[in-house]
This record gives structure tokens, sequence and C-alpha cells, in this order.
């Protein structure tokens, strides 16, 4: 932790840049320089907050849309069904959350975009496909006509579901893009959108089970969306986060092209797994396909963070060469067991300076997060980050130095 006096004081320029692989490589590489050592402010800035937080409408938009979800519930459903269905809804709710928090430990991701990534898609994507799905029947009056089941789940609700989702996704990519880094970033988010839509979808399907036919359908449906599929829509949806961070990777000034692509493959994913249920042997294919799938979804979200770490060691070993950072700190901040180790050092510290320790490793991390968009350029702000970041980082040093 402590400063190599043979380390050159400064470097005003890094140009080109180094990009660990592809991931990190922006589609257009953009000077950036690093301050010189001293010569950021030396109290502890607070962090910014802009650009991390939901827009105040979009937090209106889910209030009036949650009004009028608790009223159909309450209407069509009823409350002693629907605390049942929201229940077991819990359930496969919270496994999918703790599974998200272990993908997001590297570079936790704001509390509140976390809360409004849950919201919007528990309200703001249920509101919008129930919306859909009522003009529909208002304006052709197909319900219960043949093939109206089919079409509705195999192509309405995918497309419908995946968009209303994908929104969310892009409400959060457009006005928190300081908390949009990357491919992880956006696997985060889409699996905390695909969470919240499964959650709602489940108090519903799990209540009307309940209405019909007691606790054994309750149960059966229980096993079949929670305990079979708790991770289908986080998959969907993922696939749009991941193609929206790609872009935010590569420093691209505008995402509609990947939102579309990721939509595609978000609603061919969807349609899949809904058509397996229509049309074929469920859980035939459940294992032979979708049981594939997701062990191939996995494999490549381990395959992300360790990409995050890579990115991570780069971005502030540019640090380390302008003598901001030893390379024994960047070789500590880039693995999991090197933070592990400095936590438990700084247990060790008169008054267990854990928590200082926890906050130089989040900092930090930021940091080379920081460093990446300065570089590609997509964060007009990136510098106002950097500045406040090497002042914490080296406020935390001199605090878990201190006697």
């Amino acid at each position: 932790m402590t400063m190599d006096p043979g380390a050159p004081r400064s470097r005003p320029s890094l140009t080109p840049p180094a990009f660990p692989s592809s991931l990190a490589q922006p589609s257009v590489a953009t000077p950036a320089t690093i301050p010189a050592v001293g010569t950021v402010p030396s109290e502890l800035p607070v962090q910014p907050r802009k650009g991390r937080t939901a827009p105040i409408w979009a937090i209106g938009i889910l209030v009036l849309i949650l009004v009028g979800l608790v009223a159909y519930f309450l209407d069509a459903i009823g409350p002693g069904a629907s605390l049942v269905g929201m229940v077991l809804a819990l359930l496969p709710l919270a496994g999918v959350l703790i599974a998200v928090r272990l993908v997001d430990r590297w570079e936790p991701e704001p509390r509140g975009l976390v809360i409004f990534a849950v919201a919007w898609g528990a309200i703001a994507s249920v509101g919008i496909a129930l919306g859909v799905d009522l003009a529909l029947s208002l304006l052709f009056g197909a319900a219960g006509a043949p093939g109206s089941d089919v079409f509705s789940s195999v192509v309405q609700a995918p497309i419908v579901e995946e968009v209303a989702k994908g929104l969310g996704l892009y409400i959060i990519f457009v006005t928190a893009r300081r908390a949009f880094d990357g491919p992880v970033d956006g696997i985060v988010y889409g699996a905390l959108v695909g969470a919240g839509f499964a959650f709602t979808e489940n108090i519903q399907y799990f209540a009307i089970s309940f209405l019909e036919g007691g606790a054994a359908d309750a149960s059966a449906t229980f096993f079949i969306r929670g305990i079979l599929s708790p991770f289908a829509h986080v998959m969907f949806t993922c696939v749009t986060g991941f193609a929206l961070g790609l872009a935010a990777r590569r420093g691209a000034k505008s995402a509609i092209g990947p939102l579309l692509l990721g939509l595609v493959g978000a609603i061919a994913l969807h349609a899949l797994w809904n058509g397996s249920a229509v049309f074929g042997d469920f859980f035939g294919l459940y294992w032979t396909l979708q049981v594939p799938l997701f062990a191939a979804f996995i494999l490549g979200v381990l395959a992300l963070r360790r990409e995050e770490a890579r990115l991570t060691r780069v971005r502030l070993g540019d640090y380390a060469d302008a003598g901001w950072f030893t390379r024994q700190e960047v070789d500590m901040l880039a693995t999991s067991a090197g933070r592990k180790a400095a936590l438990a050092w700084a247990g060790t510290l008169r008054g267990d300076r854990r928590p200082i320790m926890r906050g130089f490793i989040v900092d930090a991390t930021g940091l080379a997060a920081a460093r990446q968009r300065a570089v590609s350029g997509r964060d007009p702000h990136a510098r106002e980050d950097e500045h406040a970041l090497l002042a914490r980082t080296a406020a935390a040093r001199a605090a878990l130095f201190a006697p």
C-alpha cells in the first residue's frame, strides 16, 4: 500500500491507451491524460451522484402504474389469493437477487438503480404487457379464438414483454451512464429487471392456481416456475442488457442499434421457451435445450467477470504508471484473493479498518471504470469522477496508515 519512491510522479499523456481485450476496445480511441500526483484536492469529496440515479419522471410513472396494478390484483384475483401468490413469489425472487448480488460484487451498482431496475420489471413492464393485452382484446376481440392462445404465448408475449423490459434498461443506459460501464453492468440490470417482472407474473400465476386448484395446483405451478425456471426471464432480459453494456464499454454514442439486436435475441429465447410448453414435450425440451442454454449463460457471465477483473488491472495500471498506485496495490485490487487478503490485513489494524479498506476497494474499482469511460469518450463527466475518486483513494490510503 505504500507509494514507491522510485515510481514516476506523473505522466501527462497516455496515448494510445492499452485495451485488455476486444470488449474493452472503444469504437474510437480517445487520448486520455491522467492528472499529476498531488494535483487533485486532498480532502475527501462527496462521490458525484448525477448520472447514477433514476430520473424523477420515471419514478412517477412507476407509482402511477403501481396503483393500477394493485387495483387489478385486488379486483380480478382478490386480496387473499394475491397474498398467497406474493408470498410464494418472494422465494424465487430472493434466490435470483442473491445470485445477482454475487455477480455484482466486483463493482456494485448504486442501490437506487438496483431498486429502480427491479421496480421497472415488477411494475412498469407488467403494466405495459397487461395494457397491450387488454388493448388487443378490445380491438380484435380475439380472446378464445382458435390459435389465439398460441399467438399470445409464442408471439405477442415475447415481443411485448421483452420490449417493455428493454425500455427500462434503455432508460438506465441513457440517464445513468456513470453506472452503466460494460457488459457485466448490463447483465446485472437486465437480471434485476427480469427478476422484477417474473416476481409480479408469478404472483398472478400462483394466485390463480391457488384459486382454481388449491394448494396442490399452486405447489405444481411453484415447482415449474419457482424451482425449474426462476431464471427464465432473467436470462431473456440479460441478452438485451449485454448488448447495451457492450455498446457502453465500446463508447457508442447511440445504443438504438445494440438495443434492437439485444431485443431480437431476447425475444427469440423467450419465444423458444414459451413454444416448448405449447408445441412439444416441455420436460424433454427443458433438459435437452433449456438447461444447456442456462449452463452456457452461467459460463458467459463468469467469463465476463474475469474480463472485468482484467480491465480493472489494466486501467489501474495506467494510474500506477503515473505514480498514483503501486504495482502491489494494483495486484491486490485486481483479484478477489487480493481483496480478501487486504480486508483481513485491515482488520488487524487499530480500530478495525476494514470499512476504510472496503471504501478504498470500491473507489479504486470505480476509478478504473471512470478511466475506461474517459478513454472511450462516452462520458463527458468522467474527468470529474476521476478527480474525485483519486482524492478519495488517496485519503483512504492515508487513513489506513494513520497512527
